[in-house]
Parts: structure tokens; sequence; C-alpha cells
């Protein structure tokens, strides 16, 4: 049977289509439900066994009404209030109250909401390959808050024209306070860094009592007083007063003050291998804890518990092993290898963390690292002291194929080779993600 439709295009309908059409049309049933119809449906608590869709008109995806300000004064309205680093907040804490009062739909989940942060130089890369990377880099952070729910913020301008270097995130941290008081913790990554275990969520019971998270080591702090004995380029902070203060204080070290050059000379005495005399933010941030911990310390927690900067020299050779490692567990837990739309990852992720616990503890050293830094690795510039060319950008190349990894399965791809980004293969259905069983 044809039948012409428009533009004189035929359209075949066979004999079983007719009949369905003809049991439709004679059915004494009740006629099936259109496309729109089953969008309009509404649907009971008896039919999915939860409660009814509330509606949602005027919220995003998390609950918030992003529709809505009320004409009540709040900080914003203060003309002497400032994004800026060097006019200092006062009852931050209290505005933050205030403001959450007036938008009760942000003060829902927000004693552990994250907004991340992470920035680039505002001007284009010499490395030939740098800003491919830089947008590489960018997308692994994307993708990671896109699975969470969390929201990001991407910088390339100088907040303070004097502040470069690692210098400008101060003041990006600073104005990123103001401009979101609803986000209770600012989670800022340098731009060289990656997530490298898209699972992984912030253990922030941990640190109900801290402002300030940073991964280091208390030995190499107070004992060695060694400058590597942090990492200030990735860290967590928490969107309050005492934060306010904190970056105040540690911006007095920057190279828009006066006392810059002065600053370098007391850190070169005070840390133990400091070798190059130039005031720098990892320096001064060794220096708060050393010289003001009673101010300071107990509100900074010093985590090595997992990787939240891992050095990447010690991390990239160990990716195939952690990838047996997943496997493995994946042809154990049939669960983890069932599609599953993107939405719900952190249930499998769950599920995958309780199977590596009932394994053997959760060892973190079988595990994905959480971020892999690329320290001494500048991808903007191409430089790269006391490392080859193939050891920054392979290396780089095959962190962010092992993160993206995690991405792609839940569009139905994966990498089969870490060090190859343009080779993808389709996921079998109830493969593992990591490495077909042979």
């Amino acid at each position: 049977m044809v039948k012409t439709g428009g533009r004189g295009k035929p359209i075949f309908i066979g004999g079983a289509g007719v009949a369905l059409l003809m049991l439709w049309t004679f059915s004494p049933f009740p006629s099936l439900p259109t496309t729109l119809s089953v969008r309009r449906m509404a649907i009971s608590p008896e039919q999915d066994g939860a409660a009814a869709m509330p509606d949602c008109a005027g919220e995003d995806g998390h609950g918030v009404n992003m529709g809505h300000d009320p004409a009540d004064h709040t900080f914003y309205d203060d003309p002497d209030l400032t994004y800026t680093v060097g006019s200092p907040v006062k009852n931050w804490d209290e505005k933050r109250k205030e403001w959450l009062k007036h938008h009760p739909s942000f003060a829902a989940g927000a004693e552990n909401r994250l907004f991340m942060l992470t920035a680039t130089q505002p001007w284009p890369c010499k490395n030939p390959i740098g800003d491919h990377l830089n947008l590489r880099l960018f997308k692994n952070k994307v993708d990671y808050c896109r699975i969470h729910g969390y929201d990001i913020f991407y910088n390339n301008a100088l907040l303070h024209p004097k502040m470069k270097s690692y210098w400008a995130k101060i003041p990006v941290v600073r104005a990123t306070m103001v401009a979101h008081p609803e986000a209770e913790w600012i989670f800022w990554i340098d731009s060289d860094a990656m997530i490298t275990d898209m699972d992984f969520k912030p253990p922030f019971e941990k640190y109900k009592d801290h402002n300030l998270v940073v991964d280091g080591w208390p030995n190499l702090i107070y004992e060695k007083k060694s400058w590597v004995g942090l990492n200030a380029g990735v860290f967590f902070l928490r969107n309050c007063q005492w934060s306010m203060n904190f970056l105040e204080a540690w911006a007095e070290m920057g190279p828009q003050t006066p006392n810059y050059e002065n600053w370098a000379k007391i850190q070169m005495e005070t840390l133990s291998d400091k070798t190059y005399p130039v005031s720098d933010d990892q320096s001064g941030l060794i220096y708060l804890l050393l010289k003001e911990k009673e101010k300071w310390g107990d509100k900074i927690y010093i985590e090595n518990q997992y990787t939240l900067s891992g050095y990447w020299g010690g991390i990239v050779n160990s990716f195939d092993k952690i990838i047996d490692n997943y496997a493995r567990i994946e042809k154990k837990v049939v669960e983890l290898r069932r599609r599953h739309a993107e939405k719900v990852s952190e249930h499998y992720a769950e599920v995958m963390a309780e199977a590596f616990r009932k394994e053997g503890g959760g060892d973190r050293a079988r595990m994905r690292p959480f971020i892999t830094h690329f320290t001494g690795c500048q991808p903007c510039s191409g430089e790269h002291p006391g490392y080859s060319d193939d050891a920054c950008w392979i290396g780089m190349e095959k962190a962010l194929n092992f993160a993206d990894n995690q991405v792609l399965r839940n569009y139905g791809f994966v990498r089969p080779n870490l060090q190859n980004s343009s080779s993808l293969c389709p996921l079998p259905y109830g493969f593992s993600s990591y490495k077909k069983e042979k």
C-alpha cells in the first residue's frame, strides 16, 4: 500500500501497519496515549510509589529559584562593599545569612554547596598546543561539575592588575565569595590540575570545624619548614568571615603591596628549601601557618588521606594498574556494568566505593587519584624546567584520557589507548568500560 506524502515522496505502509491501524480504530479498549498526552500526565504517588512531581516553574535542576530576587535590602545594596582585595568585608557571615533568608530556595543544602573556580591567563598561549591543552583541562573540570551538579566559573581576566601568575587566584576567590553567597565552599583548582576520579566527592563532614582544606604534610610544614610542605594550587575555602580575613592576610605578601620585595627575603629566611627570591602564594601560606598558627592554624585542615593535589610524576605510570583494579571489580559486580543515565552516576560511584571497601578497606592506593596536578609543566608557556616535552605532554594526554574515559562510558564509548586521543571504540553491552574481558 502506497500513499503520497508532502513534496511527492511516497510513504509505504506495510500490511502489518494496516492491521495495526484497523486494530486501533475498532478496538473496544481505550485509545493509546499520544506523546503530547503522556507529557501532560500527572504522576501520582500510587503510580510510581513516590510523591508527585511539583511545579518547577522558575527553578533549575537543583530546586533553587533563579528567577526570584526580592526587593529587600541586602549587602548588594551597600555602596561601600566591594569585590576587591584590600577592602575588607565586615560581618560577612551575617550578610550571607540575611541574603539566604531572603532567598529560601538557596538555603536548603547550602551547608555543603560547592562552587568550582579555575583560571588561565588573558592572552593566547605561546606553546603551539597550549590552548588545546587548556581547553581539555577546562572540559575536564566542567565534566566533573556537571556530573555532580556543581557550578563553575572559568576566569581569564586579571581582577587585580598587579596580582598576576600564582597570585591571581586570590582576587578571583575573593570576588567569587561575594558573587555567590549561596555557595558554602569555594573549590579553587589550578589550570594545570585535573580531576582523575570523576566519582569522588569531597568529604565535607570531615571538615565541619575547618575553613580551609589544602593538600600537604604537617611534618614537612612544621618540622622541616619546607616550601613543598603543601600545595597551594588546589584548595577548599569556606565562604565565611574567617576566610575573608585570611585572604586579606595572605594577599599582604603579594606584588600589589609596597613590602613585596621584603616579603621575599622573609620567606627565604623562614623556609629551609626555598631557593628563589620571590614572594609566592605557597610560601606565603606556609609562612602564615608557621608564624601565625594560633590565629589561623586551628581552622586549616592539612589533607593527605586522599590525593587532593597528587604529583603527576608519581601517578601517570600507575593508570594501567588502576584500570585493572576497576575492571576486576566491575567484572564481579554486575550492577557496575549496567548502562545508566549520567545524572545518576553518583549511585554507581557509591556502589563502586562499597565494592572497594569490601575488597580491601577502600585502600586509596588502588583507587583513582582525585586530582592529578602537573606541577612543573606549564601547558601555556610550554616551559617545564627539569622535565622533558614527552614527560609533560604525553603524561598530560594520558591523564586527560584516563579521566575522559570515565565520562565517555555514559555516552557509549571508550578510548582503548590512553595515549591515543583520536581513537574511540563503542562500548559493547555488558562490558567493562575500561578493559574488554578476554
